[in-house]
């Protein structure tokens, strides 16, 4: 008997060692700017917001869409321990907006990492078709520290005008990750600013290389889509923040978190009591706000 539960635990033991999960998200956080910060939308609250639901929630990786770099070195500063690559779309280096990969140093190797842009050079910065800003792919190669998995990590942001810019890219990162990642594991996530409907969309699902994992998740929590434009009333059934996965890795949670924050209400009267709660429950109006014009998508795989 004793020898029976002894070969149990071995048994379990080695199905735990062998099991590769990972917890991998998109977050667009909105580029910061003096606009939006009028409107109440401020970015030092919003990184604090933003930060707070990435470092609950803890995924491994996350790709990040519209980061300036001040806003890159203050989510550095508050995220719990999370190294990033990426570059400036602009010119390489820190200009302009960044699709940052971020990667939790105690968990996760960076091995290797690149860059390529989405136009008809993807090896320098320049307006790519009809686009109507310079757009970036980052990807790296990451090992998972306790399980040994490797997998490739791409993270873009497709153009928000150009029709042709987005078919392109689209047809484009599909070449590039079967030349760089040659079959291994692939996540790919970022704002395409097309929804589920649309043949662009297509490109990704029909490559014989991607799958959505909305589609595919065992236990699904998406109550709205995933733009909301900094307004918490609004609804919507549309998916422009993606993440696409090989067909090998199996798709166990899939959520668009839709948190969101209060702020001060100026025309606001007096605090106000419930007559459902003790009296030390006091209430005052706040503004509801979003922590940016996109909500995140995180998910949980397993391979």
């Amino acid at each position: 008997m004793r020898r029976t539960l002894l070969l149990i635990a071995v048994l379990l033991t080695g199905l735990a060692m062998s099991a590769q999960s990972l917890f991998v998200g998109t977050y667009n956080i909105r580029y910061h700017n003096d606009g939006d910060d009028r409107a109440g939308n401020v970015w030092a609250k919003r990184c604090q917001v933003i930060t707070d639901q990435i470092n609950f929630e803890d995924p491994d990786i996350f790709g990040a869409q519209e980061v300036l770099v001040a806003q890159l070195h203050d989510l550095l500063g508050r995220l719990d321990g999370y190294g990033y690559i990426g570059v400036g779309r602009d010119d390489g280096k820190e200009a302009g907006e960044y699709a940052a990969i971020f990667y939790k140093k105690d968990r996760v190797e960076k091995l290797r990492d690149g860059h390529f842009w989405l136009n008809e050079t993807p090896d320098k910065p320049a307006l790519g078709w009809d686009a109507a800003c310079i757009r970036i792919c980052t990807w790296g190669e990451f090992k998972l520290k306790e399980s040994g998995m490797k997998l490739y990590y791409f993270n873009l942001h497709m153009d928000h005008v150009g029709i042709v810019a987005r078919r392109e890219a689209a047809k484009l990162v599909v070449r590039r990750i079967r030349e760089i990642a040659k079959g291994a594991p692939v996540v790919l996530t970022g704002d395409f600013n097309v929804d589920q409907t649309n043949e662009i969309y297509g490109i990704f699902t029909n490559s014989g290389i991607l799958k959505d994992s909305y589609e595919c998740a065992r236990i699904r929590l998406a109550e709205n889509g995933t733009f909301n434009d900094f307004c918490p009333e609004n609804t919507s059934t549309s998916r422009i923040d993606h993440v696409f996965v090989s067909p090998s890795l199996t798709v166990d949670r899939y959520a668009i978190l839709d948190n969101m924050y209060w702020t001060a209400d100026p025309t606001a009267s007096d605090s106000h009591n419930s007559n459902q709660a003790p009296g030390e429950v006091a209430f005052t109006k706040g503004v509801l706000r979003t922590a940016s014009d996109h909500y995140p998508v995180l998910v949980k795989l397993h391979k």
